[in-house]
């Protein structure tokens, strides 16, 4: 696997940093033998650029995902918001921590939706 440099996911200006607190997240999209999954995770960072978390699922560099988090009720005003959005995978960790899980980067590639969770869409 391979571990390029992640300064310019992580080292955002000061104004920026993003966030690092856990939010409850699902992980959309193709694992390496081309079939099609959804698993529940936890993000560990986020910010503009990016994000961080850990998956059970093999994907591979390169490949696209998509990102449903649940934003805490404390940002969106006691509702049930979801945010969507779509990246690709740029870098790919063991994690010695949790061995059956490999700790994914993505770099964001587009807009984000924010969607209420009882509209009856699927973001």
């Amino acid at each position: 696997m391979s571990k390029p440099n992640l300064d310019a996911l992580y080292k955002a200006p000061a104004k920026d940093q993003g966030f690092t607190f856990p939010l409850p997240t699902q992980v959309e999209g193709l694992d390496q033998a081309g079939r099609s999954f959804r698993e529940e995770t936890v993000l560990s960072f986020i910010n503009h650029q990016g994000s961080t978390f850990r998956l059970k699922n093999q994907v591979a560099i390169g490949s696209k995902v998509k990102l449903i988090v649940d934003l805490p009720k404390k940002l969106a005003e006691g509702q049930n918001l979801k945010l969507v959005i779509k990246g690709r995978v740029v870098a790919i960790e063991l994690d010695d921590r949790q061995n059956a899980r490999k700790k994914v980067s993505i770099r964001f590639e587009s807009r984000y939706i924010i969607t209420p969770e009882s509209s009856g869409q699927r973001p």
